[in-house]
């Protein structure tokens, strides 16, 4: 049965995502390569595991938050489609069974703001954990004369952590701006689709969505 130790150690999903970093790299993106997708990865799994999810579930979360962006390798424009037939492909080709393959593919292919919905539990997972990793460990850019809005927001954010209280029933994104970096309405300006996107992942989950932005609870 394949893990996330087997995805870990894959030579193949290694090269994809040095191509999805060099990719955005030179498209002048924030970071969407080994840092974030195991960041997404981890997540997926405490969101699972925390709302008691069976456990082979919470690892097919690891393994779609880890995969989600190897679509970057061929072009940002629709990776999360193309991101979800590769993993799909892979994944047969290690015979993982289909309706674990396919349950994973659809959470991929459901992952960006433009076209994503929460079809099943591990893409409303993988949402959140997707849309709440803003961060300055995120810029790739060190000239800050040159950062866009997106660097700017990213590297205002000096702490972000999501939260999972199953008893309370709530998802909780609490960050800390620094706003002589970037002012709060800059995130909106970016961000507003993404959360609401997160709030429609927390209802698929029959969880409530909070934003607490500098210790101000905004959502």
């Amino acid at each position: 049965m394949l893990t996330m130790k087997d995805i870990l150690k894959n030579e193949e999903v290694k090269h994809l995502l040095q191509a999805s970093a060099l990719q955005m790299k030179t498209l002048g993106y924030t970071e969407h390569s080994f840092r974030h997708c195991r960041l997404v990865s981890n997540k997926c799994g405490e969101i699972l595991s925390a709302l008691n999810y069976p456990e082979r579930l919470v690892e097919m979360g690891r393994i779609a938050g880890y995969l989600h962006d190897i679509g970057n390798a061929l072009s940002r424009k629709s990776h999360e489609q193309t991101g979800a037939v590769l993993a799909y492909d892979f994944l047969r080709r290690y015979e993982m069974p289909s309706d674990e393959a396919i349950a994973i593919m659809m959470a991929i292919a459901n992952h960006d703001e433009e076209v994503g919905i929460p079809v099943n539990a591990i893409a409303a997972a993988l949402i959140l954990s997707d849309k709440a990793d803003v961060h300055r460990s995120r810029v790739t850019n060190r000239n800050r004369d040159q950062f866009d809005i997106h660097d700017r927001v990213n590297y205002a954010v000096t702490e972000s952590t999501l939260t999972i209280d199953a008893e309370k029933k709530t998802a909780t994104l609490n960050l800390t701006i620094d706003t002589e970096i970037s002012a709060v309405m800059e995130y909106f300006e970016i961000f507003l689709i993404r959360m609401k996107m997160c709030r429609n992942a927390a209802q698929f989950l029959i969880l409530g969505f909070e934003l607490l932005i500098n210790q101000t609870r905004l959502l």
